[in-house]
């Protein structure tokens, strides 16, 4: 069996990894083609990564004329710790304030202090998210390719 093969995460992993990561980097493509490349905190919603971003943010003006992009949650401090997920796709944008807001939520409830933190930086957050909604785009990620790596796989 080849390294590659060695460090594939299954799907189950995969998921699990999506699911307890909160920041994820972002690659969208600038207009003269090169990279665009941001940490975003994320939700997940039907399993897909969901964010949002500020309406004439560069990541939206890029998604609006090319909606391709790649996503990377990744853990590990040292080598043989690293675990990564990178998925590219496309983006399908969320443009109606309810969607937004939900989108919103779910990205908020991930975040440090949000919903199930103490009760007064909950509130806080949850007022920030319906007051943002309406300056903001939501994105649900249509993943067309997967690749995943789990470095502590070469220890066994």
């Amino acid at each position: 069996m080849n390294q590659r093969t060695a460090v594939h995460m299954p799907a189950g992993e995969v998921a699990a990894l999506l699911a307890a990561g909160r920041k994820l980097q972002v690659a969208t493509i600038n207009p003269d083609g090169t990279p665009h490349l941001v940490t975003m905190f994320y939700g997940l919603r039907g399993g897909r990564i969901a964010f949002w971003t500020y309406r004439d943010s560069q990541k939206a003006r890029n998604l609006a004329r090319d909606p391709r992009l790649t996503c990377l949650v990744e853990d590990g401090e040292d080598y043989f710790e690293l675990r990564g997920v990178q998925v590219s796709g496309v983006v399908r944008q969320i443009d109606d304030l309810a969607g937004v807001t939900e989108i919103g939520k779910l990205v908020a409830s991930r975040m440090p202090g949000g919903p199930g933190g103490p009760p007064g930086e909950t509130a806080v957050i949850e007022e920030y998210v319906e007051r943002a909604a309406g300056k903001r785009v939501a994105y649900l990620v249509e993943p067309r390719r997967t690749v995943s790596w789990d470095h502590r796989r070469l220890l066994t």
